[in-house]
């Protein structure tokens, strides 16, 4: 078989990484674990570079200490994007009925410390049918290897109905 004639039959939208569901195929309590990571002090060093944020609490270990906290502090916005719906397969999922995230709010409980593992999940809370769209509203938490919430939020994402 050459090169070419491969290349004809390969579809890259049939190359997915799970099946896709449609909004009126999603439930509420619809769960999507994002894997958990370590946030180490590379984490914490791209995320100051890419933030432009340089507060000592960031990355000033001595500065946290003399405050009483066991290491570097990570930002509200550090923490947050542990919930970034790439890291999972919540897009996945939805494929192409995916128009855009909308909209997000966010509650930081306790503070990331560099060396915490944060376990990140996305649960779908609402689900709002319109005309030829619809809104998924999900609700977003991390917790560390301790057991404590740091973050709890939600996330809104507008999807594209089947049009029958």
């Amino acid at each position: 078989m050459n090169a070419d004639n491969n290349a004809e039959r390969f579809d890259p939208f049939s190359h997915t990484l799970v099946e896709t569901k449609g909004f009126e195929e999603l439930q509420v309590g619809d769960r999507f674990p994002i894997p958990s990571r370590t946030i180490g002090d590379a984490n914490f060093a791209a995320f100051q570079l890419a933030s432009g944020d340089n507060h000592p609490i960031h990355y000033d270990e001595e500065y946290c200490k003399a405050l009483g906290y066991d290491g570097l502090l990570a930002h509200g916005f550090q923490l947050l994007i542990q919930t970034c719906p790439g890291a999972g397969l919540f897009p996945h999922v939805l494929g192409d009925c995916m128009i855009g995230f909308i909209e997000q709010s966010s509650k930081f409980l306790k503070p990331l410390i560099a060396g915490d593992t944060v376990y990140p999940l996305l649960v779908i809370s609402d689900l709002k049918k319109q005309t030829k769209t619809g809104v998924v509203t999900v609700k977003s938490t991390v917790h560390n290897q301790r057991n404590e919430l740091l973050m709890e939020g939600e996330m809104k994402f507008l999807v594209k109905l089947k049009l029958e």
